[in-house]
């Protein structure tokens, strides 16, 4: 306790240079907080709008589908196993039958993938069931306002789509768009148009077939799947959390430098502090304080800035971590477009394993950068010090 507040004395008295490793080290706390919450929260909300939107509990899938393969779509379709055909008669699973397809909007020819869709599913969150809209005998298309901006289409155009059907024979009709989702997942909207399951497999001569089959949150894994191949959620993701990893190292290396500068002011800081008190320090040793003693009270002096830096991060950006936490982040640009699910605010996510581990972390090299300076004391002699003699 005696080297405590013999420390926190000398801290304080050492005035604007003690506070300026605390302001600095402070910063070093605010930052990585800050940022590490921001990939959090991006991390948590792509997770949810992709689980909300496009995968659920799963899925199953045909073992020739690759969906980052376009060439792949012509071969992976057939009739799912018994056991995920019982699992859609029980509205615990979505068939999706995917194919490639050209359509003319405006007398424009694009490439997009046409997907078949249950329009009355409740599984993923998409407004499927305006395809069930009258549509005089044309294809109803749901589309998302992506790609409603890419094809210049608007509510109630229509459009030609051809198709290659299981015999290669091209077919062609005419399709009207009867809604424009917004949605955060691109994956469900850029170069993707959304007709009828069964209007899909009539079109494409598949009947009863699908390319994969979406499986409904809290479902258990199904037995006698055969050569269907099951995607759990995280696997289905990883694309998406590749990305975020991708961005991280530019967030790390502004935590090295933070912490340098922190690292730096308070190594210099202690050697500065060591010369300056060396009468004191040979005082100290002389009237019977052990070498190891006064080598603790030096990194004593040099951790508590560490203590003092985590309580100007609370009192000073505390609020504005909690500002950011409540009202969110407002981005600057639609992220979408690069190929990353991230909403309009981002909302940092402040864990508890975040605010302990990003505490601990610094205090450690704090510590540490306040030892190393601190072990020469050990090597002066007491005389030597009090006679302002130091090497």
């Amino acid at each position: 306790m005696m080297l405590f507040h013999l420390a926190l004395k000398n801290l304080i008295g050492a005035g604007l240079r003690t506070w300026l490793n605390v302001f600095v080290t402070a910063l070093s706390f605010f930052m990585i907080i800050f940022i590490s919450g921001m990939y959090d929260g991006m991390r948590k909300h792509a997770r949810q709008v992709t689980i909300d939107t496009e995968v659920a509990g799963g899925s199953y899938w045909h073992p020739e589908f690759d969906p980052l393969d376009p060439f792949t779509f012509e071969d992976s379709h057939g009739q799912p196993p018994a056991s995920i055909q019982n699992a859609i008669q029980k509205q615990q699973a979505l068939p999706v039958l995917v194919s490639q397809a050209s359509i003319y909007p405006h007398g424009r020819i694009m490439p997009v993938v046409m997907k078949g869709i249950e329009p009355s599913q409740e599984i993923v969150n998409l407004p499927t069931h305006t395809l069930l809209e009258k549509t005089d005998g044309l294809i109803p298309v749901l589309i998302g306002s992506g790609m409603a901006d890419y094809t210049k289409l608007k509510l109630g155009d229509t459009f030609m789509i051809r198709w290659l059907d299981v015999h290669q024979s091209y077919d062609a009709d005419e399709g009207i768009v009867v809604h424009i989702m917004e949605t955060e997942n691109f994956k469900v909207d850029m170069g993707t148009i959304w007709i009828p399951i069964r209007k899909a497999q009539t079109m494409l001569s598949m009947e009863n077939e699908a390319t994969y089959v979406t499986i409904a949150k809290g479902v258990p894994l199904l037995n006698g799947t055969h050569n269907w191949i099951h995607r759990d959620i995280d696997y289905l993701m990883r694309d998406m959390e590749a990305m975020i990893e991708a961005d991280e190292p530019g967030a790390q290396i502004m935590y090295v430098i933070l912490l340098a500068l922190a690292g730096m002011g308070i190594f210099n800081s202690q050697i500065l502090s060591i010369f300056r008190r060396r009468k004191e320090i040979g005082t100290l040793m002389a009237v019977g304080m052990t070498r190891s003693r006064v080598v603790g009270l030096f990194t004593m002096e040099g951790g508590m800035n560490a203590f003092l830096a985590l309580i100007m991060t609370i009192v000073l950006g505390g609020p504005f971590l909690i500002y950011f936490a409540i009202y969110g982040i407002p981005m600057p640009i639609d992220y979408t477009e690069m190929g990353l699910i991230m909403a309009k605010r981002l909302m940092p996510v402040y864990s508890i394993a975040l605010l302990v581990s990003t505490t601990l972390f610094i205090a450690f090299v704090v510590l540490i950068l306040s030892y190393l300076p601190s072990r020469r004391i050990a090597k002066m002699k007491p005389t030597d010090a009090i006679r302002g003699k130091i090497t």
